[in-house]
């Protein structure tokens, strides 16, 4: 599933996870304080501001801020740059995988392309606190602003949903061949074991649909837990700032890091009651893929046998689809009333933590919206298998079907559950 695409995989993605530790760590560390003596973004006038002169008025300040933040966020593209071309350049040399240009540039580009959505979420959220603040005023204090302020104001955010929709685009267009790239080396290399494994139930079917099943979940659910841990990165120093504004937690009492601290026990406390009701549903996924398998496949050999597919054999048959199904269907019914529950709840959770400072009058209406925002965001990645568990069932349901490959293949027992009959 991995080594036919990805060049020595285990070791590829732990040096993956190293190396972008290894990044993360010398950025807050050490790069990003040098940027002002390696900067190349001076050549296209983007330099580091000078140090501003003690008892600056506000609007220095600010204007030094601004500055400061560009030439720091074009050094840091620059950094990132070096960063890629280091890792890619190693295991593409070094690799020996013939998909290495798709599987190792290819994952770096999806990396990058999934940072750099999270950073248009950031600039989003600083966005919707300006913009609400000028709501509270102009709500406030009517005729305070002009209509042309507030549209000029409403306009700025045009620029970095375009920016947003154009990279999406072009993003779902590579990840597609990507996805397909990854199927092609799956198909290629079962397909060259095929006197082995033809014997596996569905054989056919895990070869045709499985792979590509399976390519694109890992991509999807890959992508979903690189965007939480890079949200988690962006989004987590900005709750913990915005955590000044709210000093004490309703029944709770005064707690540090309030927002922080609720997100995180709201997030672990949905994962594990999710995990305990969908404990049964891998297994039932499966089978429901044995027992499909079956079926169809009396009815392709009905096609071309008459002595095959006949109506007490189809019955019997689809009374094993149906009869899991059933169970399926049940064990889904509790585990949606939990996840359904929790998620709904959840929605309302960071209002009830700011009640305290909505009374309090501790913070303006485009705080709060960014208060919410960044709680948001930071509770969606903690959720990471909240939002993804039932795909990650269907995916070891899959799993489960290609890994009969591999235990064939390596001349190793199957699994029990494709040892039994169905």
């Amino acid at each position: 599933m991995f080594q036919s695409f990805f060049p020595h995989p285990k070791l590829f993605f732990l040096s993956f996870a190293f190396w972008s530790l290894a990044c993360v760590v010398g950025w807050y560390l050490v790069a990003q304080d040098i940027g002002v003596h390696l900067s190349l973004a001076s050549l296209f006038g983007v330099d580091f501001p000078a140090a501003l002169m003690e008892g600056a008025d506000e609007a220095a300040q600010a204007a030094f801020q601004s500055a400061q933040s560009t030439a720091l966020n074009a050094w840091l593209y620059q950094y990132m740059a070096v960063c890629y071309l280091i890792f890619v350049g190693v295991w593409v040399a070094y690799g020996g995988q013939k998909w290495a240009k798709w599987s190792v540039v290819g994952s770096a580009l999806i990396v990058f392309i999934t940072w750099f959505q999270v950073q248009v979420s950031v600039m989003l959220n600083e966005w919707y606190g300006t913009f609400y603040d000028l709501i509270q005023k102009a709500l406030a204090e009517p005729n305070s602003i002009l209509l042309t302020d507030y549209y000029a104001q409403l306009s700025t955010v045009a620029v970095i949903i375009m920016v947003a929709i154009t990279v999406s685009v072009l993003s779902n267009f590579f990840i597609s061949h990507y996805v397909f790239r990854w199927r092609t080396a799956m198909t290629r290399y079962y397909t060259s074991k095929w006197d082995q494994v033809r014997h596996i139930e569905g054989a056919s079917q895990r070869i045709q649909e499985d792979t590509m099943r399976f390519a694109s979940i890992v991509e999807g659910l890959g992508v979903s837990l690189l965007r939480s841990v890079m949200t988690l990165i962006a989004f987590l120093p900005i709750l913990w700032g915005l955590s000044g504004y709210v000093k004490e937690l309703p029944l709770i009492g005064e707690v540090p890091q309030a927002l922080v601290f609720t997100a995180i026990i709201w997030s672990i406390f949905g994962t594990v009651l999710l995990a305990l009701a969908g404990i049964k549903l891998p297994g039932l996924e499966f089978n429901n893929q044995r027992v499909e398998a079956a079926y169809r496949k009396e009815l392709v050999y009905g096609e071309d046998h008459v002595d095959r597919a006949t109506p007490i054999s189809l019955n019997e048959l689809f009374d094993n689809v149906r009869k899991n199904y059933f169970r399926l269907y049940a064990n889904y019914l509790y585990f949606n009333v939990v996840r359904y529950g929790y998620l709904n709840v959840g929605q309302f959770v960071p209002l009830i933590v700011l009640a305290p400072s909505i009374i309090a009058g501790a913070f303006t209406l485009g705080v709060m919206q960014r208060v919410l925002n960044a709680f948001n965001q930071v509770e969606n990645s903690f959720q990471y298998l909240i939002n993804s568990w039932t795909t990650i069932v269907e995916l070891l349901s899959i799993y489960k079907r290609l890994k009969a490959f591999e235990a064939v293949i390596d001349n190793s027992p199957l699994a029990s559950i494709d040892q039994t009959n169905v």
